[in-house]
């Protein structure tokens, strides 16, 4: 008996370690990141029965990744594949008749069943397509593809073996691509029954692009629902000029006539995505009132195409609107918003002309389509990767539709994410998010990231980064701190321009206010913070080396800009460091940005461990920022490391290229924070 008391004494520790381990809770890791599908809304069917949406998988050893669709039951939430997983489908548009869809399958533009099927190739297309559209009446197609307008230098000089090129103006490279003479124009053709029934003809056939590179998409381009006109966007400047501004048009393309007309000839800044209402008679665009301001409050302009009146819909309204979409009787436009930092489905109404808030929550609605008389949005938050929902826009009320990310994303311990306001140094409320570890315990102490974010105005809202992913971060023991500092979209338009030619004003104290807080929270160890970032963000943990008064223990800084001067001597688009600095650096009225807010000014202050990330093709804050600020720091000799990519440009999008990524940039952070 003592024997048998003895070993259970002995065995039930052991037993208790097993069952302990078998039931740690599973944490995120870059990996298992990387294994969650990328969800992306597609289309409707025309009866709003159907939605289409694809999954994108990563596959790391190939470094590659294949598209996938699928077809969901917009009721019952049935669901099918409708190709294969290893071939790459994307870009589904329904035939007007319902019956069929079109895709882009393995590069070539398809239709298929929608009953499944092997997809077929659209005949008489020959030529590479980045999108395309049916019209209305099914009797025509569009599609935009590139076009050899400036021949290279080597024709030009005879000169075969030349891979030399001469430029006569700026914007000769963009964001990640050297120009070369191709411009995406748009094509429309004949079409009946899965072919093209004559030539394509080039409706444009000029040195501009439609839609904008390098983010523009089909949304910048319809038809009215006769067919008679196609309208697009574009920005008809070439050279310097379309450099120093961002004054693009909407354009109206009579199909009978072959006619062109300039709908906003009078207005500034971006026009972006035109749309029809059901009945063809109004024309709906977002539009910024001011040239040169990419990040210009977005207003929804309506023009009437009988009478030519033209008025601004969301005129008095302090906020944003994006992806504007008519109801189904034609009475109402949707749009999104970023308000109070989240982003949400808003509604306007022609009768009442007010706008009205649709959804609520903590997360962003990125995509919509509308359905009969639903909404079908995709949907994410910090703690949620993208899913498709059902949405009654009478009531707001929410129907998840999907659920591809449940695994691995259901099964792994998340961070709880937190919604604070701190006091700004100028007695201002700031909304702060912050993000705990999985398995928070109050009374210890955690190390802390202050995530700077770039743009410089764009949104802390409720994003899933597969990079800058916060529930990661919150994965491996950091608290993430978060702050919507001054310059960004989600408090009213004044917040977001009061970052312009104050860079190094209001919005590092901000970021320091925020700093502040946290460190006085009992559960942070003020003496384990880092400050990370991209971009503005880079540009903001460069300052902040500089100032910071021994705030941060290390920093990282990816693709950020450290030298003010070179930065405007070698970007691209002009319009956006005029605009933010206030003119070039040997005639501002305003030097004080380049005098005081470069970060490059303060390297005699820099004493704290640094990672510096930069990319070779990022023509937007080019390498040399990220060289100059490297080379600082060794020769002030302060630990420091440079992680170098030759393949990618502003961001980090290759599959390799982001695990390499994360995993030094957790080995940095673990270096210099995780030891107590």
């Amino acid at each position: 008996m003592i024997k048998r008391i003895l070993f259970f004494a002995l065995i039930l520790p052991f037993m208790s370690t097993v069952k302990t381990a078998a039931q740690a809770p599973k944490l995120l890791t870059p990996e298992l990141l990387w294994e969650i599908g990328r969800v992306n809304l597609e289309c409707v069917s025309p009866d709003a029965k159907t939605v289409i949406y694809s999954v994108q998988r990563y596959n790391i050893e190939a470094n590659n990744s294949k598209r996938q669709l699928f077809a969901c039951d917009i009721t019952s939430g049935a669901t099918r594949a409708l190709t294969q997983a290893d071939q790459n489908a994307s870009d589904a548009q329904f035939h007007p008749a319902g019956d069929r869809l079109a895709l882009i399958y393995n590069g070539a533009l398809c239709e298929m069943p929608l009953a499944g099927g092997v997809p077929v190739p659209v005949t008489g297309v020959d030529m590479e397509i980045g999108g395309y559209q049916y019209a209305p009446d099914g009797k025509s197609l569009l599609f935009i593809s590139e076009v050899q307008h400036d021949p290279s230098a080597a024709e030009r000089y005879k000169l075969s073996k030349t891979k030399g090129e001469v430029f006569d103006g700026l914007f000769y490279r963009h964001w990640k691509s050297w120009r070369d003479g191709k411009y995406s124009n748009i094509f429309v053709a004949p079409y009946a029954n899965g072919a093209l029934s004559a030539a394509a003809k080039n409706i444009m056939n000029e040195r501009y692009d439609s839609p904008l590179k390098p983010d523009g998409g089909m949304e910048q381009i319809t038809w009215s629902p006769d067919a008679r006109f196609i309208v697009y966007t574009s920005r008809k400047l070439w050279g310097t000029d379309e450099a120093v501004s961002t004054n693009s048009d909407i354009w109206v393309y009579e199909v009978s006539s072959g006619k062109t007309m300039n709908f906003s000839k009078d207005l500034p800044g971006y026009d972006l995505d035109p749309v029809f209402s059901p009945d063809g008679r109004y024309l709906i665009w977002t539009s910024m009132e001011r040239a040169g301001y990419e990040a210009d409050r977005t207003r929804i302009m309506l023009l009437d195409t009988y009478t030519q009146e033209r008025r601004e819909l969301t005129k008095g309204w302090d906020y944003e609107a994006r992806s504007p979409q008519w109801s189904e009787d034609g009475q109402s436009i949707y749009f999104t918003s970023a308000q109070d930092f989240t982003y949400q489905l808003f509604e306007y109404s022609l009768a009442t002309e007010k706008i009205r808030k649709i959804t609520e929550g903590r997360h962003d609605y990125t995509a919509f389509k509308v359905a009969g008389d639903q909404l079908v949005a995709q949907r994410n938050a910090m703690d949620a990767p993208a899913e498709i929902y059902v949405i009654n826009p009478q009531n707001g009320k929410t129907r998840q539709l999907t659920n591809v990310t449940d695994k691995p994303w259901k099964g792994l311990e998340k961070g709880k994410v937190e919604r604070h306001t701190v006091k700004t140094a100028d007695g201002k409320d700031m909304n702060v998010w912050m993000v705990l570890p999985p398995n928070f315990d109050p009374k210890k102490k955690y190390p802390a990231l202050v995530y700077c974010q770039g743009g410089p105005q764009s949104a802390v809202s409720q994003f899933f980064s597969y990079r800058w992913n916060f529930q990661l971060m919150a994965a491996k023991g950091y608290i993430v701190v978060a702050p919507c500092r001054r310059g960004m979209p989600g408090s009213g338009q004044a917040w977001n321009d009061e970052i312009r030619e104050d860079w190094g004003g209001k919005p590092m104290q901000d970021i320091l206010s925020a700093t502040d807080y946290a460190a006085a929270l009992p559960y942070v160890d003020k003496a384990r913070m880092g400050a990370v970032g991209a971009s503005f963000g880079g540009y903001s943990v460069y300052w902040l080396a500089g100032n910071h008064q021994k705030r941060f223990k290390t920093f990282i800084s990816h693709c950020g800009l450290f030298n003010l001067e070179s930065f405007y001597g070698s970007t691209e688009e002009m319009w956006f460091a005029n605009n933010d600095f206030g003119g070039a650096y040997w005639n501002s009225p305003k030097p004080q940005m380049y005098e005081t807010a470069s970060p490059h000014k303060y390297v005699q202050n820099w004493d704290t461990p640094m990672l510096v990330i930069h990319n070779e093709l990022d023509f937007r804050v080019p390498i040399g920022e990220g060289i100059q600020a490297f080379q600082a720091a060794q020769l002030r000799g302060i630990p420091s490391k440079f992680l170098y990519f030759p393949d990618e440009g502003h961001h980090v999008v290759k599959a390799q290229n982001s695990l390499l990524w994360q995993r030094v940039f957790f080995e940095w952070l673990d270096t210099y924070l995780m030891a107590p």
